[in-house]
Formats: C-alpha cells, structure tokens, sequence
C-alpha cells in the first residue's frame, strides 16, 4: 500500500510508528486507538502524494509473555504464535490498517540486529557489568523507583504498588549489564531544547524535561532470571531488557544492518505515537541509545492519552478492556475509526461511552453527512435522470461553498497532517458538510424545481452542482478516516471514470473547485449511515 510516483524516488520516507504491543492477551481499545491514529496519519500524507513507511507490530519477548504462556499451558514462542495470528493480525485488517510492515520481536530478522546493536554499544564502552536490587514491574517490564510506588490497600495493604497497574511490585536482585543512560542527561536536554517539538503534546514535553533534569540513572539492559528473551551475544547467561529489544524495532523493520539503502531511505522515524504510559521509554531512552550509536534522532514523540471507562484506564487488567469488534458489530468499522478520533482530543485523556457514541452517530453521521448525500444523490437523479449538470448561474451564495472547501481543506491539512488535532481537521471537515446542507435549506431546490422556466432549470443545475462537487472533495478530505464509506460515496458521484481512483486524488489540490466534471453519472447509492437499533438490554 506503499505510495508510488516518481516525485518521491530518492527522497525519504514519511515514516510513522505505533509502539509495538504485548502479546499476553488480545487488542482492546486503546491498542486499536494508536494504530487507527496512526494509519489516517499516514492515509494523510499519501494523499499528499509523498512516500509514506507505517510499521506496527508485536512485542514478545520478556518476563510477562513467559508468565502468560506458562499461565496457558504453552511454550512463549507458541503463545505469541496464537496471539499473532487470530487476534491481532485480523483486528487490523478488520480496522483496514494499511500497515507497510508488521514486525514481530521474535523474528530473526529483529532479534539478529539487535545484538548486533548491543554489541557495538558494548565495544564502545557504553555498557557496563554491574549489580542492581530494587521494585520490579513485570506488567511495565520495569524497575520502579521507591518515589513512583503507591500504598497498597484492601488484599493488597501492607504492600507497593506499581502506579500504572495497580499490582504489587516485585523486590528484584540480579546482576545485569548497564547502559551508561546517566551520561545523556545534558546531550538530551540539550536536543529537547533545541527542538522544542519532539515531544508532543506539550504537557508531556515538560514532564520528560523534568523528570530529565532530576538527573539520570544508569539503565539496566540485561536480565538473567529468566531465559525468554534476544540473548546477550556476548554472555548467553543474559538475555536483553525486553525494552531495548523492543525499542530497536524501529530500526530494524527498515533494514538496520541488513539494507542500508532502505534504511537511509527511512529512518529515522517522522512520528512515533506511543501511550503516555511509554513515554519515558521512547522520549528519554530511545534518543539515549541513538545517540550512542551515532544515530540521527526521531522527528517527534507524540503521547497520545488514555482511553477511560467509568474513570478508570482501559486495560485487560482493570476489566474495562473492549473489544473493537463490540462497536465495530453495531456502528461499523468506519464510524469507530471516526469515532474515537473525532470524539477524543489525540493526546488527551477521554472517555468512552456508547451512548456519545450512539448519540454522535445519529446526529453527525447519519443526519448531517449520510443524508446529505443521501438527498444529493436522489435530487440528481429524480431532477437530471442521474447526469450530473452545469452549474451557470452561480453566485454569493455558492461562493461561500467554493471559500467554505478552501477553508476545510487547509485546515484539515494543518491539524491533521502537521499537528495531529485528529478531531480538530474532522472537525474542519464536518464544518463544510454543514455549510452544504445549510446551503440547499436555504436554496431550497425542491422548490426551484416545480418552476419550469429555463432560468429556474439553470438556477436548480447549479445549486446541484455545487452541493454534488462539495461532496466530491469531502469524500478526498474523509478518505484517510473513513475509507470504505469515502469509496461508496466517490462511486456514487461517479467521481471514478472521470478523476480516477479516490486513492490517487490529492489534499493539495482537493479544493480546486469544478474538478467534478459536469456530465458525471451520479447515482443514489446506498444509505451511507443507516439507522440503528439499540440492542436489547439484558
């Protein structure tokens, strides 16, 4: 799904990643979240016509996927296996998530370069052999300082609690191999202020600068109580800290040490959308490690918040986990993609509810989009047997569509393509539709069309020219978002056999009015948003 064109030979890709996601259980909620972000982030510059490079994948090394798969009477590599293939591989086909790659930690392809990469560290004197005791989370796959652990209460009382789970800690000794991580305090302060956007948004920018200044530990890469994970190539009693490993994925899923060419061609990373959760990770270790290596540096670090549920975080672990499919069964697969970008400010904390849910379906979806088109397509047809008119008669009031699609187009453009406000460029975009239906309120065509006088036919052609052509650019601004309804939609228009696949259409010139050819053959089309009913309750 790659973008093609000889405009992009020799330059770099747009290259975007979600984190890589634990296989101890199946995708909710928040795992889907990120990589619909990320996948109408990068639908986004395609339609830019740049070269684009989007990578997800699967984390699957480490002490908390041994737990699970012993936990299921299976080997980890099994596990994963199952994991992989019946549950995260089709919830993103199901989303239609147009990943260029999907990598898996446990394949050679990652595990062989990332010993590679340890290696050199560890030749260049990066990394020490050292001891270390403190509170473990296996859920974090981190050691926790004694400042971030909560007081257990209840079963609990008495005991430390990991601030993200919410379980006991666990009191580790080991001895492990050590990243001089305490070094690259001042090199990373340093780099966040001489690119004040890396970490966005800014709340989480400043709490990194802070926890930074507070200074550095040294950072332990190896664990040796356990054997599930990329083996320390110099000391197979170790195997690598299952984030260092993790990490790494962003360079070798595009060719770290086995294809320089599509490396320098991708790397680093435009944007990396990882959960608030992993921010430390990606925005303090991450360029850490870089850095050492002599690597150049992601462009931003974008921590997108958490999906709540009755005020609680959604996770496996506190039962309010969802599943995509619960929405996707009753709403569809494009109203969820739309959803949750539109409903949630990316980057902030939000709530879920199927009543908002329910409740912005009907009125934005079904009444100000759904309908729009459904009557659009419907008047062509009842008025112009399906072909669709000139207009020749336009005037102010058709001035305000043309200026309103130049306003949506640019600022959908900015918000999402260059700021990742997801909700503020669907907002831009649903602006226009109102505008549209405000529009035939007031021209009111139903009426201009019981006048059968020629200047009245040319009045009634235009006003459904222009309503037919606003629709023709809105399906090109809503494709990244909602992409199967967008293609009913240009099919309807008859878009096709005139301007080409929805696909190749492009947000720069999107707002260049009159690009819908009169003359196209417009249908009515199906109901893009049918009503729905509310399941029975139990």
């Amino acid at each position: 799904m790659a973008a093609t064109g000889t405009e992009q030979q020799g330059t770099k890709a747009f290259y975007v990643s979600t984190p890589i996601y634990y296989v101890n259980d199946a995708p909710h909620l928040g795992h889907a979240y990120t990589t619909v972000a990320g996948d109408v982030l990068t639908r986004w510059h395609r339609q830019r016509g740049e070269k684009v490079w989007y990578l997800t994948g699967t984390d699957e090394h480490g002490q908390k996927i041994m737990r699970t798969a012993q936990a299921n009477g299976v080997t980890p590599q099994e596990w994963c296996d199952k994991l992989v293939e019946e549950a995260w591989r089709p919830l993103w086909e199901h989303l239609e998530i147009g990943h260029d790659d999907f990598i898996r930690t446990t394949e050679k392809r990652h595990t062989d370069r990332v010993q590679e990469f340890v290696q050199d560290l560890y030749d260049k004197g990066e990394i020490y052999q050292g001891g270390y005791e403190g509170p473990y989370c296996v859920g974090c796959e981190e050691y926790k300082t004694p400042g971030e652990l909560l007081d257990g209460e209840g079963e609990y009382a008495g005991q430390k609690l990991c601030p993200i789970h919410k379980k006991p800690v666990e009191m580790l000794k080991e001895e492990n191999y050590f990243f001089k991580l305490s070094e690259y305090g001042p090199k990373l302060l340093d780099f966040y202020a001489a690119n004040p956007d890396f970490i966005q948004p800014e709340s989480a920018r400043n709490e990194v600068v802070n926890f930074v200044r507070q200074g550095l530990q040294d950072l332990s890469i190896s664990r040796s109580t356990f054997d599930w994970g990329v083996r320390v190539p110099w000391d197979d009693k170790h195997v690598i800290y299952v984030w260092i490993d993790a990490l790494l994925n962003y360079a070798t899923a595009v060719g770290y040490g086995s294809d320089q060419a599509k490396f320098e061609g991708t790397f680093p990373a435009n944007v990396h959308l990882v959960g608030k959760d992993i921010l430390r990770f990606h925005a303090v270790i991450w360029p850490a490690m870089l850095m050492a290596n002599g690597l150049p540096l992601p462009g931003k670090v974008f921590a997108n918040g958490w999906l709540m549920v009755g005020g609680e975080k959604m996770s496996k672990s506190n039962l309010t986990g969802i599943k995509p499919q619960d929405l996707t069964d009753h709403f569809g697969v494009d109203a969820y993609r739309w959803y949750f970008l539109r409903a949630i400010q990316f980057g902030q904390d939000g709530s879920f509810s199927w009543e908002d849910f329910s409740a912005r379906y009907t009125s934005e979806l079904a009444n100000d989009f759904g309908n729009l088109a459904s009557r659009v397509g419907a008047m062509t047809v009842k008025y112009f047997g399906g072909t669709l008119p000139a207009a020749t008669d336009s005037g102010a009031a058709e001035q305000v569509i043309v200026d309103g699609l130049k306003e949506a187009a640019a600022a959908a453009d900015r918000k999402i393509g260059e700021e990742l406000d997801f909700a503020g460029g669907i907002e831009a975009v649903f602006g226009l539709v109102k505008k549209v239906n405000l529009y035939l309120t007031e021209q009111e065509p139903w009426k201009v069309a019981k006048d059968t006088s020629e200047a009245a036919q040319a009045r009634l052609a235009t006003i459904i020219y222009t309503a037919a052509e606003a629709l023709r650019a809105t399906a090109v601004l809503l494709n990244p978002v909602m992409p199967a309804t967008s293609e009913k939609l240009w099919a309807s228009l008859g878009a096709g056999a005139s301007l080409g696949a929805l696909a190749d259409q492009r947000v720069d010139t999107v707002a260049d009015w009159g690009r819908l050819p009169a003359g196209a053959q417009v249908t009515k089309g199906e109901i893009l948003f049918p009503r729905l009913e509310e399941p029975k309750q139990d």
